[in-house]
């Protein structure tokens, strides 16, 4: 059995996102609910670990945009049962706004990147990816891979999780 965390990222997902779509299956739940503006890396941090250490069941983290760097931020200082980590678009900020850790992830992940992201770049994704220890998936000039750019279905990332649960 596995549980599926949503982490959102720094705002509400728009109606239909792939985010919300996740959400609302059985088995998955946001974590934690989607907040508005800002984004507090300390309280979301803390809204994941509570979320993790609800159980011992295995969680896979979902997450999207700032989420991932909730997901690093957490990975650096707490430890649960988590299985893996889909991240996707991970955004590159300045390290004065957040101090994102780029030491390798302590499971196993794959990390989403686009060519056309307006909020990174190719490069930052693959070095993200290579310091992480994640794999690295080329979605193409997808920009940030939310419903603005049209995916608010998006089958090729419930593959990616089914594949970080060893389906």
């Amino acid at each position: 059995m596995t549980r599926y965390l949503v982490v959102p990222g720094r705002g509400i997902p728009l109606p239909g996102h792939w985010m919300g779509r996740l959400a609302e299956q059985p088995g998955y739940r946001w974590a934690p609910e989607p907040p508005g503006p800002p984004y507090v890396p300390a309280e979301r941090v803390e809204a994941l670990r509570a979320a993790v250490d609800t159980d011992e069941t295995p969680a896979i983290l979902v997450a999207h945009s700032a989420g991932c760097l909730t997901v690093a931020l957490w990975a650096a200082r707490h430890s649960g049962p988590v299985r893996g980590a889909l991240l996707v678009t991970p955004p590159d900020v300045p390290p004065e706004w957040i101090d994102v850790p780029r030491a390798p992830l302590p499971f196993p992940s794959i990390l989403v990147a686009s060519r056309t992201d307006p909020y990174s770049t190719m490069e930052h994704f693959q070095a993200l990816a290579g310091d992480w220890g994640s794999d690295l998936v080329d979605a193409g000039d997808v920009g940030h891979l939310d419903s603005a750019t049209g995916f608010g279905p998006w089958p090729d990332g419930e593959r990616l999780v089914a594949r970080l649960d060893g389906h």
